[in-house]
């Protein structure tokens, strides 16, 4: 890995502050694997990443309709494969769309397999107590975080 940020963050605005700086390295095209327990914080950073490209309007979590698409200067994809067991040709033809022309943000990317496109970041959130969360930024680019 080229570059790699390791920071704890102790409140939801302060999560969205970080992903809204790894935003602005971000341009169409890019993929950004989001991965952490439940309750981590996923949702959280990807909406503050979204506001920091432009989405105005609410940013929730696609757990049940599998992606979001969000329209802005660049638009913004967000997935959630949680209920994904494993893509296969006609799951990955209803995915494939998200990822034209956006910023696309994946959670439980594990779950698609070899299907995604590759990451140019990946967001690791862990647990460290109720308030704060151990964030890690990996890229194989210098994103000059």
């Amino acid at each position: 890995m080229v570059m790699s940020l390791e920071c704890t963050t102790s409140s939801p605005a302060e999560t969205e502050a970080l992903a809204a700086r790894l935003a602005g390295a971000l341009r169409a095209g890019d993929v950004v694997g989001v991965s952490g327990e439940l309750g981590a914080g996923k949702t959280t950073f990807v909406r503050g990443a979204a506001r920091a490209l432009g989405v105005e309007g609410p940013v929730s979590s696609p757990t049940f309709t599998i992606g979001h698409r969000y329209e802005a200067p660049v638009p913004v994809a967000h997935l959630d494969l949680y209920r994904i067991a494993g893509l296969d040709p006609e799951e990955w033809a209803d995915l494939e769309p998200y990822f034209d022309g956006t910023v696309a943000f994946v959670e439980w990317p594990e779950h698609g397999g070899d299907w995604l496109p590759a990451a140019r970041a990946h967001v690791t959130l862990t647990h460290v107590d109720e308030s704060h969360r151990q964030v890690s930024i990996d890229s194989d680019d210098d994103l000059g975080l």
